[in-house]
């Protein structure tokens, strides 16, 4: 049996409790208690989250767990001395350590990090880079392992690093099934950014939306202004002035950011060869995607292929 211990504090982020059910359904998916939770805090008792509603804890004790998990909160709330002092206690004497979200300024302050990748919320990326250079720390990415540490981004990516842990403790296939399970995407690959094209463009009106709805369904056709204006019911002068009032940047570089995400979610997939990355998500050709890659990314397709395979292999 794997005994996970996750620490909280005060004003922990309650969302950060979902890893929780992963390890849940991952006991129900094998037919036996593999994981055993805990749910840990300095002194033990009630502890309130960020709901402001309370749950249970034990105290930190000298027990060993296979696992120990850290999360963050919303406030950046300064990190207890006995949190820290549990930290370095238990990085010590466990198989891995993990944080979710902003737990990862817990392990940077506790020492964990120093020389290591690592991420956490794209929002405090700055802060966290003022206060722990010796970090190598990349935002832009759901989750990271380094060596027997774990760090994921913010919010819904502790559930990705949750299903990352089962994958490696029992399998893709089981990890497979406990996505179904939850309804969630099987576990976004740890490369993959952050960022969705979609979110970052926020159309206001309903006919923008469509189009770039139907953008995203026939990224390997040509993608015409005149095939998205007729996606919006609306004339190309007409969807071209709208797009980019509502967006801030022209139909065709929006198409592009989208080809983008898709690609790059193919390669960190390692599952299809560039040539034919670049025929599904409309680059054409290898050649075309890799400027658009290094436009964007500053590196090309294959680089960012192997960071996500280096990635996986140090798990």
């Amino acid at each position: 049996m794997l005994r996970i211990g996750i620490v909280l504090y005060p004003g922990f982020q309650v969302l950060n409790l979902s890893v929780t059910t992963v390890f849940e359904f991952a006991n129900l998916t094998a037919g036996s208690k593999t994981y055993e939770v805990e749910l840990l805090s300095e002194h033990g008792g009630l502890v309130t989250s960020s709901a402001g509603f309370s749950v249970a804890t034990e105290p930190f004790g000298r027990r060993r767990f296979d696992t120990v998990l850290v999360v963050g909160d919303n406030e950046m709330i300064a990190s207890p001395a006995g949190v820290i002092a549990f930290l370095q206690r238990a990085a010590r004497t466990s198989r891995r350590m993990a944080s979710t979200c902003t737990g990862a300024f817990n392990l940077a302050q506790a020492g964990l990090l120093d020389g290591r990748r690592a991420t956490t919320h794209w929002f405090f990326a700055q802060r966290f880079r003022q206060e722990f250079p010796n970090v190598k720390l990349e935002e832009d990415r759901i989750f990271i392992v380094d060596g027997p540490v774990w760090t994921s981004a913010g919010m819904t990516a502790c559930i990705d690093l949750a299903l990352a842990l089962v994958e490696k403790d029992l399998g893709p296939d089981c990890a497979r099934q406990v996505a179904k399970k939850l309804v969630v995407y099987h576990r976004r690959a740890g490369g993959q950014s952050q960022f969705s094209a979609l979110l970052e463009m926020q159309p206001r009106s309903d006919r923008i939306q469509t189009a770039l709805d139907y953008a995203k369904r026939h990224l390997q056709t040509e993608l015409s202004v005149e095939q998205l204006a007729d996606a919006a019911n609306l004339s190309a002068r007409q969807f071209s002035r709208a797009f980019r009032a509502e967006t801030g940047q022209s139909p065709a570089k929006a198409v592009e950011h989208l080809r983008l995400e898709a690609a790059r979610l193919m390669l960190e997939s390692g599952r299809h060869p560039v040539d034919v990355i670049a025929r599904e998500t409309g680059f054409g050709d290898r050649e075309r995607m890799r400027r658009a890659f290094l436009r964007a990314f500053g590196q090309p397709p294959q680089m960012i292929r192997r960071a996500s395979r280096a990635g996986e292999v140090a798990a």
